[in-house]
């Protein structure tokens, strides 16, 4: 089973609206090492991370991250190592558009 490093997903969402940021495609398994968020406004802005499993709908069991705050101008790195299986999904979501949201890890099929 090859194991590819490489950046999973990338995201600029519109305000308050729930995004995909990474699906596990078909026959991959992934390990999310580490998801950044970078607040590019000069005001502070929330964000939230849910993880559904198999694509469900997303509830609160969900939420790894929920009403976190981002500093104006800043970055958070948060190193999970969260293990997600086939058409697993990564959700996020910004209190504005000025928030953009980075998964890195690896997949292994």
């Amino acid at each position: 089973m090859p194991t590819v490093y490489k950046v999973l997903g990338q995201s600029n969402p519109a305000a308050t609206t729930n995004t995909t940021l990474y699906t596990a495609p078909a026959s991959t398994s992934a390990v999310v090492s580490t998801i950044t968020i970078c607040n590019q406004a000069s005001s502070a802005a929330t964000y939230r991370i849910a993880i559904r499993p198999a694509g469900a709908s997303i509830a609160a069991q969900h939420y790894v991250v929920y009403g976190a705050t981002v500093a104006a101008s800043d970055t958070t790195a948060l190193t999970l190592g969260v293990t997600l299986a086939t058409t697993d999904v990564i959700t996020v979501y910004a209190s504005t558009a000025t928030l953009s949201f980075n998964a890195y890890g690896s997949e292994i099929s």
